[in-house]
């Protein structure tokens, strides 16, 4: 990973390395598309792949396991009604 320094949300996602970004997923929206990157603590970050010099946003490992859940659960299904 290219940073010493402490990690939070909002940093510049270039702070982060460039090996290890994926795509977990891609629709049908011309390649415009999240990236994703397990940190070496269990966290991930996201960054737009349109703009990978960007700020990422950082989650815990908990918090990705909470947003998963609840997802799959159906709970997110208001953010595309």
């Amino acid at each position: 990973m290219a940073t010493d320094g402490p990690i939070y949300n909002g940093m510049p996602a270039p702070d982060l390395g460039s090996e290890g970004w994926h795509k977990p997923w891609s629709g049908t929206n011309g390649g415009s598309c999240v990236e994703a990157k397990r940190l070496p603590d269990g966290s991930v970050a996201f960054r737009q792949s349109t703009d990978p010099t960007g700020p990422a946003l950082v989650y815990t490992r908990e918090e990705m396991i909470s947003f998963l859940e609840g997802a799959k659960a159906g709970q997110a299904d208001f953010l595309i009604a």
